[in-house]
């Protein structure tokens, strides 16, 4: 990547196990993680079943959008794994077999079989299969996979993984502190927060916009209270680069103060 300016950096989840509520997606928190460990931030996340065409509208909007995404899920071989072939779509391009995806594929099987569990035999059908898995669109780069040797793809930005968190994970490390070790820390944001009592937030909220109006790079967010145990009250805050955050942060507070509400909870 060229630019200067700090790009979006997004999260597809594939997978219809994640829409029905067979399985919980775990990616978006590791992701955060991670890039809140390199100073950088999560832009958005969007979830996508395991519809072809559901897949490649997806793939083709976000690859015009651009921006940094890691993709996970539906890159394997069996019929519910569509990402390669969508991808391939969304980019007008044909599949092929990667030659450094075949060799990884075969030192895989040829490892199963040092250790009784397959053959080294590429011509069986079981093994044939296991090659498709390296069928990526045509003139994409190869993502290392540590933990079984089958790799990932890279294309325009977009890292496409596997869904199993324990192969996917070591893939966004390498991707972010191989191809995007640039972009770590160039910037400091800070998330400052506190809680105001006794304030609606309908009253509060010209302030809110003011804010940043006034500090453009400040975000500003209320969290209000609904239900539940102890006192009624707005969580606010703002985000931003350190000094400025700093300034919007105090600016906030007294003006919390100066509508009515209070920066503790009050006396039952």
């Amino acid at each position: 990547m060229t630019s200067e300016a700090m790009p979006d950096i997004r999260l597809i989840i594939i997978g219809d196990e994640i829409l029905s509520g067979r399985r919980q997606d775990k990616h978006m928190p590791k992701l955060i993680e991670l890039l809140s460990q390199r100073g950088m931030h999560l832009s958005s996340a969007e979830f996508v079943s395991d519809d072809h065409g559901a897949i490649a509208e997806t793939l083709k909007r976000s690859f015009q959008r651009g921006g940094i995404v890691f993709c996970c899920g539906g890159i394997g071989a069996t019929p519910d794994d569509r990402t390669r072939q969508a991808a391939a779509d969304a980019l007008g391009l044909p599949l092929v077999l990667h030659p450094e995806a075949e060799r990884l594929i075969t030192e895989r099987c040829q490892e199963n079989a040092r250790q009784g569990t397959g053959s080294a035999d590429m011509a069986l059908p079981e093994n044939q299969q296991r090659l498709q898995m390296g069928v990526f669109p045509e003139g994409v780069e190869i993502v290392p996979n540590p933990y079984n040797k089958i790799p990932g793809f890279f294309i325009r930005d977009h890292t496409f993984m596997p869904g199993f968190p324990v192969i996917a994970w070591p893939m966004m490390e390498w991707t972010l502190d191989t191809r995007y070790r640039h972009l770590q820390h160039r910037t400091t944001r800070v998330e400052h927060s506190f809680l105001a009592f006794r304030l609606p937030e309908s009253r509060i909220t010209p302030a809110l916009e003011y804010l940043e109006q006034r500090w453009p790079g400040v975000k500003a967010f209320s969290l209000p209270s609904m239900g539940g145990s102890g006192q009624p009250h707005i969580d606010l805050g703002v985000k931003g680069e350190p000094d400025a955050a700093a300034e919007a942060l105090a600016y906030l507070q007294s003006e919390v103060q100066r509508l009515g509400g209070v920066l503790t909870p009050p006396e039952n």
